[in-house]
């Protein structure tokens, strides 16, 4: 029984994270209240978490790579590097992936953020213009030269790819 709802608990996350990712691709904003709510399911998550094994130490490390997340996100958001509603995305994912899985999650992030931003820059050369015009508005946006990367996108596949090596995802395994 615990098993199922840790399971439907844990569910929120890539719900939530496709959906900022998405959400940034299509519209270069990452709602507040996708990070809100993943703030707030980590925490029933954690409880039954805590009541299928998970120790209390992997929880307070999930706060602590949490937090340093969002420290890193201002910085990265006060540089000019990313959106707030990246860093916000950025931090509340931390949260659920934890320690160790935060390297994973970094090295994943940065990776298809830098590649993202190669095909990006592709996209937006003067000899592909003309097939980008005809494309929807979003897309027609992302070929746009001197226009942002939409960083949600890779902060999402870097979420997902580091999670099922998350504490909470490992108790839920185990059970």
């Amino acid at each position: 029984m615990i098993h199922t709802v840790l399971t439907a608990a844990l569910m929120a996350f890539p719900a939530l994270v496709i959906l900022g990712g998405v959400r940034d691709l299509i519209s270069y904003r990452i709602p507040n209240w996708i990070s809100l709510a993943l703030l707030a399911a980590f925490i029933p998550a954690a409880l039954i978490g805590l009541a299928a094994g998970v120790p209390l130490s992997a929880l307070g490390l999930n706060l602590a790579v949490g937090a340093a997340a969002l420290v890193a996100g201002v910085v990265m958001w006060s540089l000019r590097w990313i959106g707030g509603g990246d860093a916000k995305l950025f931090a509340a994912a931390a949260l659920w992936i934890g320690w160790p899985a935060a390297g994973t999650y970094l090295a994943v992030t940065g990776l298809v953020g830098g590649v993202f931003a190669l095909l990006l820059l592709r996209l937006r050369a003067a000899s592909l213009r003309s097939f980008v015009l005809s494309g929807p508005a979003w897309f027609t946006r992302l070929a746009e030269p001197g226009e942002s990367v939409p960083y949600g996108v890779a902060i999402a596949i870097g979420a997902l790819v580091a999670f099922p090596n998350s504490a909470l995802v490992l108790a839920a395994a185990a059970l």
